[in-house]
């Protein structure tokens, strides 16, 4: 009987899980959710990825990989998500969110999910001023401010 209860509370767990979760994929220059175009994407390096909108094709998000200048060291790692039409700039040592060390498109994949989960960029492509405040409260960690140079 308790079994019965549990298969049941994972098989919940499982369709809620997939029906809320968008199918993000980045393929040929293209950010698509769900089989539709919302950005265009550009990769500059593995550590760089510029993202781009679709109506008047100006630069939105700039994601960079910071090593801190210290290659051998990737407890002080961090990464930079610059939102540069907003003028918010989010820095995070929080590398589960966006790492995918042998694919950088599957990281830039998990990085255009969470934006869409936290409401960041919306179905369409467009960014939400309002939730990139929250998002930056949420999230930013203001290393390069407080890491001596």
């Amino acid at each position: 009987m308790a079994i019965n209860r549990l298969l049941a509370l994972f098989l919940l767990m499982i369709s809620c899980n997939l029906y809320f979760s968008q199918d993000v994929s980045i393929k040929d220059d293209k950010v698509m959710v769900d089989g539709k175009q919302i950005l265009k994407a550009e990769k500059i390096s593995l550590a760089q990825y510029s993202f781009f909108s679709m109506k008047d094709d100006q630069e939105i998000l700039l994601y960079k990989y910071m090593d801190n200048e210290t290659p051998s060291n990737v407890r002080d790692d961090f990464f930079i998500l610059n939102f540069l039409t907003a003028k918010v700039k989010v820095e995070s040592t929080d590398l589960g969110k966006v790492s995918n060390f042998m694919n950088s498109r599957k990281g830039m994949e998990k990085v255009v999910r969470w934006l869409l989960k936290e409401r960041v960029i919306n179905r369409d492509g467009e960014l939400n001023t309002e939730r990139i405040a929250i998002f930056k409260e949420k999230y930013d960690e203001n290393i390069t401010e407080r890491t001596l140079r």
